[in-house]
């Protein structure tokens, strides 16, 4: 699947991306729950997206390089498309 071939609500998306750039990792409360988010911008060959990373990803995605998602999902956000991986989800950088 290539980037510009995303849609709102759609999901069971598997793709392959090059990770470019990180926003600043911004803390949160919900519910009386901490967590952690942070934004990446990501692209392929047809376009680019906002992959929206949570916590543990936080740790594990945290340089530039090619990526592969599993079952991701796409929301939208301030009326732009944002690309997530929930916990039904994967992803890796590619060796």
């Amino acid at each position: 699947m290539k980037i510009k071939d995303l849609n709102v609500n759609q999901n069971k998306i598997n793709l392959t991306a090059e990770l470019k750039e990180f926003n600043d990792i911004r803390e949160f409360e919900k519910f009386g729950k901490k967590g952690r988010v942070r934004n990446a911008t990501i692209e392929d060959e047809s376009g680019k997206i906002m992959l929206v990373l949570w916590n543990e990803q936080i740790d594990k995605i945290n340089k530039p390089g090619i990526i592969e998602i599993k079952n991701g999902y796409v929301k939208e956000w301030q009326g732009e498309k944002q690309l997530s991986v929930g916990k039904y989800g994967e992803i890796n950088y590619v060796e």
